[in-house]
């Protein structure tokens, strides 16, 4: 006789455990200006100038990564040996990232203010005692500065993971599932990872968990508080509409402007998490 085959699932009813997020261009460093500032003066130092958007592309990233995938752009590789005489190597992204630290701890020193609509979130955090952690594609020897700064003006996680401290950076899901061991999380499927980066809401997505895309203050419109703004409500709308397409596209389960917009979707997704909703 065949034995019988049994089916078993289980379905998670608590609350948010956890909420994992990024740094610049979430949580502070409205537009994240800090990194594209010191990539760009670092190619320009070089002799090969690149543009916003080229320094932009693989954000999200570990630091040294993002220079290696500039070195293999083609237009930049291209520029490299018109201007060196070859190709860049692994010596040169060894050099690159070397000069680039102390460039970008001062581009940092200088964005290091809380995005508007954090400490409100923050405090509806801690009220619905929900855990606070922080990642990021820094390097620890960067951030000093920044998590000092955030802590005067009120912003400490309890966890804060930076992409050496991992095997691989994202989009592999090691620092949230640090994070997550950090704050002695039980279930993966109540934690939210809240990000400015296409890479790191795949990040989230991999560790098996809710995600939130922040479309306008980070990386995808890529503008100062200043400059956004400055722009025309028929320009906002337009800028807006394109990154939340990118957000979307990238399985971000809610796309918000900024952090200021994200309570709603923590009360919804708590409401999903008790009648059993898996991320």
């Amino acid at each position: 006789m065949t034995a019988p085959i049994y089916q078993f699932e289980r379905r998670y009813t608590g609350p948010i455990e956890a909420v994992i997020m990024d740094w610049a261009g979430t949580t502070v460093d409205f537009g994240s200006m800090a990194p594209i500032r010191a990539f760009q003066r670092l190619f320009t130092d070089e002799g090969v100038p690149i543009s916003e958007a080229e320094a932009r592309g693989p954000m999200g990233t570990e630091k040294r990564e993002h220079i290696r995938q500039l070195c293999t752009h083609p237009r930049i590789r291209d520029a490299w040996k018109d201007v060196k005489g070859e190709y860049p190597g692994e010596a040169d992204i060894d050099r690159l990232y070397d000069d680039f630290v102390p460039l970008q701890i001062d581009a940092i020193a200088q964005t290091a203010e809380l995005i508007p609509g954090l400490t409100e979130a923050l405090d509806w955090m801690r009220a619905n005692e929900i855990r606070i952690g922080a990642n990021t594609g820094y390097a620890g020897s960067m951030i000093e500065g920044l998590v000092a700064r955030a802590a005067e003006q009120g912003y400490t996680p309890d966890s804060n993971v930076c992409a050496t401290e991992v095997p691989k950076g994202r989009p592999y899901p090691h620092m949230s599932l640090k994070n997550a061991m950090d704050l002695g999380v039980q279930h993966l499927c109540a934690c939210v990872k809240i990000d400015d980066t296409l890479t790191g809401i795949e990040e989230g997505l991999n560790a098996g968990m809710w995600t939130i895309g922040v479309a306008v203050s980070g990386n995808e419109v890529g503008m100062s508080l200043d400059a956004w703004q400055a722009l025309g409500e028929v320009e906002q709308d337009t800028r807006r509409a394109v990154a939340y397409k990118r957000m979307i596209g990238s399985g971000a389960h809610y796309v918000i402007d900024s952090i200021a917009d994200v309570i709603p979707c923590l009360e919804e997704i708590a409401a999903r998490l008790a009648m059993g909703e898996k991320p």
